[in-house]
């Protein structure tokens, strides 16, 4: 007989709070350390008119220290991120919705595949500054908001209709994900719409502030998304994850 020797264990609660502590935290110091040590070069642009918050883009990637706390915890959070996405597809595989389950599989797929490319869009943005290619960060950035607005919509689609399907009633707990799921898709939704129109005002007419009304949306955006993805903290509450190894028992009582 054997049993078996727990090597590892960690709740998958506390590590979805680290991760979406890593990114949120190296975001503020990366926005706070821009504004006390290159406030002039963060927040110039062409306009050449009164700015009070650097872009996302120029807080992370422009200066150092910044770039390289934020690739510190870019590197570090997104090995989990992708155990998180292929989670999910057993999570939401694990409800059986009837007639339509090869659908509801299909878009299951889709939802790792999207949350996937998102992660790997985000570590690419991270290392490729706008100031190294400007090209491949822009278009990877596209590619970051493209696919996570999808997934947080097919999210909250999947969400409500695996967990009632068959007549099935939500938990307290899983209506209060859920219902936080829609509000930040909404609100992210809401402030990247902003966001653009706010940057291409700028663009057009120069105004006073107008650029940092579009950094603070930004600011935003990326706060709302990790907000989003942690709300896996109320889905996997229960969940361990672990490293074991088995032992056999009769060698061990002859030792």
């Amino acid at each position: 007989m054997s049993r078996q020797l727990v090597l590892f264990n960690i709740s998958f609660s506390f590590l979805v709070t680290v991760v979406a502590l890593l990114p949120l935290l190296g975001a503020l110091l990366c926005i706070i350390l821009s504004l006390l040590f290159n406030f002039r070069e963060s927040t110039w642009t062409h306009c050449r008119v009164s700015n009070y918050l650097p872009s996302i883009s120029s807080a992370i990637g422009g200066y150092a220290p910044q770039k390289y706390i934020w690739r510190i915890c870019i590197a570090l959070h997104a090995a989990p991120r992708l155990l998180f996405a292929f989670s999910y597809f057993g999570y939401y595989t694990s409800f059986h919705v009837g007639k339509y389950s090869t659908l509801y599989k299909h878009l299951a797929r889709l939802c790792v595949f999207l949350h996937v490319v998102e992660i790997s869009a985000l570590v690419t943005l991270t290392y490729v500054s706008s100031t190294d290619n400007y090209a491949v960060h822009e278009n990877m950035f596209i590619a970051f908001m493209v696919c996570s607005e999808i997934y947080m919509l097919l999210s909250c689609i999947l969400y409500k209709w695996g967990h009632i399907s068959n007549g099935r009633v939500m938990t307290k707990t899983e209506l209060m994900s859920y219902q936080y799921k829609k509000r930040l898709f909404v609100f992210n939704v809401i402030m990247f719409l902003t966001a653009v129109y706010m940057f291409f005002r700028h663009e057009w007419y120069c105004e006073t502030g107008v650029y940092s009304i579009f950094a603070l949306c930004e600011y935003l955006v990326v706060f709302s998304n990790i907000a989003f993805h942690y709300t896996a903290k109320y889905d996997f509450t229960d969940q361990q994850m672990s490293l074991a190894g088995g032992e056999n028992e009769e060698s061990h009582k002859e030792m």
